[in-house]
């Protein structure tokens, strides 16, 4: 898809590439040693490089999850499983995702953005909302990250009855 970086071989050289790399958007750092490593093959040099990044406070996987969560939950309407999952995939640790979940859990209601995306999506069907809407509707809370349970409430609230549980092969 692109082609393979410059290869660098000195430290300063290294780490003005991470400081471009981080002027773009945020990295954890699990993306910017594998940013880092497609630039340079000297191993030990990478290393020097993200331990300046570190010392320097420029990458930090505690603030990258937080703020990505926060993103993610405000700005995209996301819910927790989608964000962790997303997170996971960008090398995260565990305790960091779990730690930055809980902390906008604190400042959001996952019910109310469940709410706002089905309102969302109703505006985009035509006609009288059947059990196949109602299907795609729940599949794709479920894909947005939200837990059965909550779809399940809301959309009983907002259609006055029983939505049965579907069947969702999430890849």
């Amino acid at each position: 898809m692109f082609s393979t970086p410059r290869q660098l071989a000195s430290e300063s050289a290294l780490y003005d590439a991470a400081i471009k790399i981080l002027m773009r958007r945020a990295y954890s750092v699990h993306e910017m040693k594998q940013a880092l490593a497609r630039r340079c093959e000297d191993e030990s040099l990478v290393k020097r490089v993200m331990a300046r990044l570190k010392t320097a406070g420029l990458i930090d996987d505690a603030r990258y999850a937080t703020q990505f969560a926060r993103h993610r939950t405000e700005g995209r309407k996301q819910g927790k499983f989608r964000v962790a999952r997303d997170l996971r995939a960008r090398g995260v640790p565990d305790r960091h995702i779990e730690a930055a979940l809980e902390e906008v859990a604190k400042v959001t209601d996952e019910a109310a953005l469940v709410r706002q995306r089905i309102k969302r999506k109703l505006r985009s069907f035509h006609g009288e909302i059947d059990d196949k809407k109602l299907a795609s509707l729940y599949r794709s809370l479920l894909r947005a990250g939200f837990s059965a349970d909550i779809i399940r409430r809301e959309l009983k609230y907002l259609t006055r009855e029983d939505v049965p549980e579907a069947e969702l092969d999430l890849e």
